[in-house]
């Protein structure tokens, strides 16, 4: 469904993607794990549009998106939830998940939406009129997935949902990841936290200074030496 093809990207002379390559089947979860500056923020970057990739291309349902807008990935299914949240703190919660369906016209179904995100995250139903900004971290973190979902995303591009916040909150972030993807949507996921995201995801790439160096079924990477060693605390 989603696909990245040999994608290079650089900042100042920086090679900061050296030609990665991976693909995200539909329905499932697929984690991309790796140190800090190993380039996963800079890869959901470039697959959203933000970033210019120098070459490589990038593809969802079979159509070529490296030359299409921001705005036009947003429009055709692919969503963006941006490390630390990013939600815009003087609106209220209403305001924040209104915005999240802004490119769409289907305003029956946007209601509908509407009252699914409440339903899936009771906290912004009983804030609703409350200003973003004095949400919790969880809370805020919800509030961008709400909003994301709001957008009617065929495929979530998550970065770091489990920044900053408390244990007991990590878990039930990740709870809700899997119940979006359960409710059929597809997700590539970038997480410090690699023992969750690798429960949570079917199969997962582990990236090292711009190079993706190991890939495959979670379950067997968890199993493998180097990567309990690197990133799972041996």
């Amino acid at each position: 469904m989603f696909e990245i093809k040999d994608l290079a990207v650089s900042f100042g002379g920086i090679q900061a993607l050296k030609g990665i390559s991976l693909n995200v089947d539909e329905g499932e979860i697929v984690t991309l794990i790796g140190a800090n500056g190993a380039g996963k923020t800079t890869t959901l970057r470039t697959a959203s549009g933000l970033e210019r990739p120098e070459s490589g291309s990038i593809w969802l349902d079979g159509q070529d998106l490296t030359k299409v807008s921001a705005q036009d990935r947003v429009k055709r299914g692919l969503i963006h939830i941006p490390e630390g949240r990013r939600v815009f703190p003087t609106m209220t919660v209403l305001e924040n998940l209104e915005l999240g369906a802004f490119l769409r016209r289907d305003r029956p179904q946007i209601a509908k939406d509407l009252e699914e995100v409440f339903s899936r995250f009771p906290v912004l139903a009983d804030r609703r009129q409350q200003a973003a900004g004095t949400l919790s971290g969880g809370e805020q973190q919800m509030l961008a997935m709400g909003r994301a979902l709001m957008a009617a995303p065929k495929v979530l591009l998550m970065d770091e949902p489990s920044m900053g916040l408390a244990p007991l909150l990590v878990q039930e972030i990740f709870d809700i990841i899997a119940g979006i993807n359960a409710a059929g949507t597809t997700i590539l996921l970038v997480e410090q936290n690699a023992n969750m995201a690798l429960q949570v995801a079917g199969r997962a790439y582990v990236m090292e200074t711009g190079k993706i160096v190991l890939s495959g079924e979670s379950a067997k990477l968890m199993a493998a030496d180097e990567v309990r060693q690197a990133y799972l605390g041996g």
